[in-house]
């Protein structure tokens, strides 16, 4: 179990830099992890930022593949093209993107929204469903349980990893 868990994980991990149109979209969100983690761990509102614009440029960037060929035939986007579970997922990206970036700037968090200024975990998300989101054009990788299971299974040694990995890092500033 845990050796497919593994695999699936690995190929969530993968398959971005196996394709092109995905790298550019990725390696913002792996620089935001890396530099997340330096930062505070308490949620604040330049963390909020943070997060929102890890959240949107994720969302801009699944969206992207359908404007261009949209684009291309002369009209705008067509969210019919998206599959329900990429639309209601991306949706939700953007309105918690729009809503952490906003929380950020007029340094306010709506009722029970602090939660939008934890960015480590956020980014960690967004990478891990990166490859998922994307159009089947680009990656052919969609949703299953078994993707699902792989990234909350990974979520806390991951978190763990990078927390007490870049621990001297942390402390050396």
């Amino acid at each position: 179990m845990i050796h497919s868990l593994w695999n699936t994980f690995l190929e969530l991990i993968r398959t971005p830099f196996q394709h092109e149109e995905m790298v550019w979209g990725i390696v913002p969100l792996y620089f935001g992890l890396l530099l997340n983690e330096l930062t505070s761990s308490k949620a604040n509102f330049r963390t909020a930022i943070q997060t929102g614009f890890s959240f949107i440029w994720a969302a801009a960037q699944w969206l992207y593949p359908y404007f261009k060929a949209h684009q291309a035939a002369g009209a705008g986007l067509a969210l019919s093209a998206l599959s329900p579970i990429n639309l209601l997922v991306t949706i939700f990206v953007l309105i918690c993107g729009f809503t952490a970036l906003v929380s950020g700037l007029v340094k306010r968090f709506p009722r029970y929204g602090k939660f939008l200024g934890h960015t480590r975990f956020a980014n960690y998300f967004m990478i891990a469903i990166y490859p998922i989101q994307m159009p089947f054009r680009v990656a052919e990788l969609p949703w299953t349980w078994d993707r699902l299971l792989a990234i909350a299974a990974f979520a806390v040694p991951v978190w763990l990893v990078l927390h007490y990995g870049l621990m001297p890092v942390r402390s050396a500033k």
